[in-house]
């Protein structure tokens, strides 16, 4: 496979990254970055864009690729909706709209987060704008196209967030890790990654995904299944 990962910067995004590098069956790697990432590795190339909304200029670079995992997210606090929805909605819509004139085939996979509203009418800002992303991505016209949501994500192989509070508590925690992932609504990044490389090659009827069926994905990956 060939797939394109926005977000490589962020933990969501680095664990996509970690478990495509690792999987024989990836053979080509685009990252969509504002900024290098600065790793080298065979597989890796890197299209460094300072704003999405020049992504339409970018679309040859696109051409041969298989599936997608948009990674790239923001935080909701601090932002007021117009901003949040520029970058959450805006720039994703601008994503989605450029591969789907390249690859109508093409897989996506948009990684929202547990408690989005695909009603788009309740009372979190973050949620509305997020299940209008969900909504849209799904009715698109894609081959295949999933709406991740994974709850309270434990970083493992050296993913870090870039919030630093985040990664002090993470730091604390970490002796824990074993028991707080058998909670419900908790994942691992890795079983994150591997889910995602999982539905790009074997394709389920579901199309929302919380944090129970990305466990289950992740249990059943091998590199059999891909």
């Amino acid at each position: 496979m060939k797939i394109i990962i926005t977000g490589a910067s962020g933990m969501v995004g680095q664990a996509a990254l970690i478990e495509s590098l690792d999987s024989p069956t990836v053979s080509e790697i685009l990252i969509i970055n504002r900024k290098s990432i600065e790793l080298k590795h065979p597989k890796l190339k890197e299209l460094l864009i300072a704003d999405y909304s020049e992504i339409p200029f970018h679309t040859d670079k696109f051409i041969g690729y298989d599936g997608c995992l948009h990674c790239m997210g923001i935080s909701a606090v601090g932002i007021d909706e117009i901003d949040y929805t520029k970058i959450t909605f805006g720039y994703s819509k601008i994503l989605f709209d450029s591969l789907l004139k390249i690859n109508p085939d093409m897989k996506i996979i948009y990684v929202s987060g547990a408690g989005t509203d695909s009603t788009e009418k309740g009372n979190y800002m973050w949620a509305r704008i997020k299940g209008k992303t969900e909504n849209y991505l799904l009715n698109l016209g894609f081959k295949d196209a999933y709406a991740f949501r994974p709850g309270i994500i434990l970083p493992e192989k050296g993913v870090k967030s870039k919030t630093a509070w985040y990664n002090a508590m993470y730091s604390i925690l970490r002796p824990v890790f074993p028991l707080i992932k058998k909670m419900k609504g908790t994942i691992g990044s890795s079983d994150l990654g591997k889910a995602m490389l999982s539905l790009l090659k074997k394709p389920i009827a579901l199309k929302i995904i919380d944090p129970l069926q990305i466990k289950n994905l992740a249990k059943n990956f091998t590199e059999n299944d891909l």
